[in-house]
């Protein structure tokens, strides 16, 4: 049951993140401010992969993964790469920050919030991640974050 549930965390609620966003800035979006909305987030999610990958050529912690330098089997889905940042944790704070900046609602940006805690959680407790890959994950999500919340003051949804 353990396994499964953080199984879930790690892998699943990554998924159901990505349709949430998806949904809700494809349809809550008003058709006049689609493009502009969507210029802000592609570059925001650009500009957090691209330093996450310049990061990741400077420092690379170490060439194994917790799971590896355990001996045990990783307990979600991973690259096969050393890890830092983390991918995952990037990508739902990316899409999390989209949906927040965009989507005046302080219910969903909780709830939000939330799962892409989980999914952190989620990665450190299947041993595919250490905990910096997660928090560096987070912060270049973050900065690429800038993107939404310095540019889309005057597009956010009433």
């Amino acid at each position: 049951m353990n396994e499964i549930f953080i199984k879930f965390i790690a892998d699943w609620l990554v998924v159901l993140i990505a349709l949430i966003g998806a949904y809700l800035l494809i349809f809550k979006i008003p058709n006049n401010n689609k493009i502009e909305v969507y210029k802000h987030i592609l570059l925001a999610g650009l500009t957090s992969y691209m330093l996450a990958k310049f990061a990741a050529i400077v420092y690379q912690p170490s060439d194994l993964r917790p799971f590896e330098i355990l001996g045990l089997k990783p307990g979600a889905a991973y690259l096969d790469n050393p890890g830092f940042p983390s991918d995952h944790a990037l990508f739902v704070t990316v899409i999390a920050l989209a949906v927040i900046a965009h989507i005046k609602s302080k219910k969903l940006s909780v709830v939000l919030s939330i799962a892409v805690f989980l999914v952190c959680v989620g990665r450190v407790l299947a041993l595919v991640h250490s905990p910096a890959d997660v928090i560096f994950g987070v912060l270049f999500g973050l900065i690429g974050g800038l993107w939404y919340l310095n540019g889309s003051k005057n597009l956010r949804i009433k």
